[in-house]
């Protein structure tokens, strides 16, 4: 299979958390035998060994774009809720940056992906990653009529992407003006985002989760000196659990150490602040810590079997997870066996004093979940289950 993508990113430098699961995706594509011809909407297409690069065709206005947005927010234009998220009607800099798109991004890509189609007349599909399809629309119903090819749009991020989230405060709103008729199916992250989807116009929805490449996660020889930690980007839709996780367990257990890593994350002064080294840096994080914490922003942990991408690399890692209550969590991990769920402050130090005690229980957990993520959720196994999904429409 000949396969063009259009990512959101793959440059590890601009701090987009879903930035990794695409490489993942990319190599494992690779690794079942697609060849990939690889596009970014942000920033620039690195070389690699897995895919042959087509350098992004608006990178200069998708920058200017970014500071618009952000001198905009700073200007404030935007609605913003009190834990720091866009409210459900589209912000001020979220339109104009969506009709600016559509005036002076989308011609470009439209050219560019039918030169691409034009001069490898053999592709087989299109797949946009993450792309926001209103800053492109009408471009997916042009490359099916022109060059009769499928095109189908992954969407990572349901339901923070959708209303009445409209994307996370720091991000773009995908849907107003978007029209998803115009793909001949949709992937989402979300089992339970999907019904929004099919109402929203989509044909076909296709739930297709996160995962962790086993290459990239294995447990390392670290001895660990962090006790409890967590991992992650911003505040937004996780506030009260940093603190029911983090804050208030800190407080009743000051002889334990507390670490934080991440950015623009205030979880109070006795958690300490881990030092953020970029994405190489993870595995040593995830590794010098007894305890990971999964706390999941509150689109994700609401609406059933929304995957996000850290207990797949924690649980890829062999870490002992505790996770904030995750509707679905059970469609990847059991939890009592591979992950630990809490609901309260009170019961996540009940947790952690047990957990810190019994070093045998903590490596159980890691171990069990580490098995499964192997047997279930590797990314050649989604790679092969994306295959079989494209298969379905060449």
């Amino acid at each position: 299979m000949k396969l063009l993508v259009a990512c959101s990113s793959l440059d590890l430098r601009t701090p987009l958390s879903s930035t990794p699961a695409w490489w993942q995706l990319l190599k494992a594509l690779y690794e079942t035998g697609v060849e990939l011809l690889v596009t970014t909407y942000q920033g620039d297409v690195p070389e690699s060994l897995w895919w042959r690069r087509f350098p992004n065709p608006t990178r200069r206005q998708g920058d200017a774009f970014a500071a618009m947005r952000g001198a905009v927010r700073r200007f404030r234009g935007d609605s913003v809720g009190d834990d720091g998220s866009s409210t459900s009607k589209e912000s001020v800099s979220q339109m104009a940056v969506r009709k600016l798109a559509q005036m002076a991004i989308a011609p470009r890509w439209s050219r560019h992906l039918r030169a691409i189609l034009k001069s490898e007349a053999d592709v087989d599909a299109v797949l946009l990653i993450s792309v926001p399809p209103n800053h492109l629309r009408g471009i997916a119903a042009d490359l099916r009529a022109r060059f009769g090819v499928p095109v189908l749009f992954y969407d990572g991020d349901v339901p923070a992407s959708l209303p009445p989230y409209q994307g996370f405060g720091t991000g773009v709103a995908f849907y107003p003006g978007a029209d998803l008729r115009e793909f001949d199916a949709v992937l989402s992250n979300s089992k339970g985002g999907a019904e929004a989807l099919l109402q929203r116009g989509a044909a076909r929805v296709h739930p297709f989760y996160y995962a962790a490449d086993p290459d990239v996660y294995r447990p390392l020889a670290i001895e660990p000196d962090i006790d409890v930690s967590f991992y992650g980007h911003t505040m937004e839709y996780r506030r009260a659990w940093i603190r029911a996780m983090l804050t208030l367990p800190q407080a009743s257990m000051p002889e334990t150490r507390f670490g934080v890593r991440g950015i623009r994350i205030e979880a109070g002064a006795g958690i300490e602040g881990l030092p953020y080294r970029g994405f190489s840096d993870l595995r040593s994080c995830i590794a010098r810590s007894r305890i990971n914490l999964n706390i999941v922003r509150e689109p994700q942990a609401t609406v059933y079997a929304s995957s996000t991408l850290r207990p797949f690399e924690l649980a890829m890692m062999g870490a002992c997870m505790v996770s904030n209550p995750y509707l679905g969590i059970e469609e990847w991990f059991e939890p009592g066996k591979e992950v630990v769920v809490v609901g309260s402050p009170e019961e996540a130090v009940d947790r952690y004093r047990f957990l810190l005690q019994n070093e045998t229980e903590r490596r159980a957990l890691g171990t069990a979940a580490r098995r499964r993520a192997l047997a279930e959720h590797t990314y050649r196994q989604r790679a092969e289950q994306l295959v079989e999904i494209l298969e379905g429409y060449v």
